[in-house]
């Protein structure tokens, strides 16, 4: 007998309980947007800050020319080729050497620690900044660009001598484009 009663009762809880309807719950935080916008207003700074310190460059540097770049950073000519020469494509093959300095001018990586350098244009992952600036070249110029954090290493940095949100000067020297025979675009 007691055993018909708990299985009845079990019985009517399992219906009692299937009966009842569950109500949504609400989340427990709510989001306003507020880290959001306090994001971009801290990148906003940050990128102010960055174009104050490469204008100063650019200023005490009277005995080269800049250029701005569309993409957000400066550049000037080392060695320019005036010969109407092809630039770097996709589809291209581009060999350069580059060295990387901090805006103290400071060296992080030489040209020998870099290697020269073989990149797949556009297809290869590289620094956005040189991504976009190698294509501004020629063969046989040397370039110093004036990368500000954004186009250079970002929030991550390089997880070795490059550091958070590290604006960079970096020297390119194209040595030669080659189109690549076995792309498949």
């Amino acid at each position: 007998m007691k055993i018909q009663n708990l299985f009845l009762f079990g019985v009517v809880l399992f219906f009692a309980s299937c009966s009842q309807h569950q109500q949504a719950r609400e989340p427990i935080t709510h989001t306003s947007g507020t880290f959001i916008k306090e994001s971009i207003e801290r990148n906003k700074v940050l990128i102010a800050d960055e174009e104050d310190l490469i204008a100063a460059i650019i200023k005490n540097d009277s005995l080269k020319s800049y250029i701005a770049s569309n993409k957000g950073y400066w550049y000037k000519y080392e060695t320019k080729v005036e010969e109407v020469t092809p630039s770097p494509k996709r589809g291209d093959i581009a060999f350069f050497d580059y060295e990387i300095k901090d805006l103290k001018n400071r060296i992080i990586y030489t040209m020998t620690e870099t290697k020269p350098q073989v990149y797949y244009v556009d297809k290869e992952n590289i620094m956005m900044g040189l991504r976009d600036g190698i294509k501004l070249m020629k063969k046989g110029e040397t370039v110093t660009f004036l990368f500000p954090s954004h186009m250079a290493y970002g929030y991550h940095g390089d997880d070795k001598k490059i550091g958070t949100n590290e604006p960079l000067i970096c020297t390119v020297s194209l040595n030669d484009i080659k189109v690549d025979t076995q792309a498949k675009n």
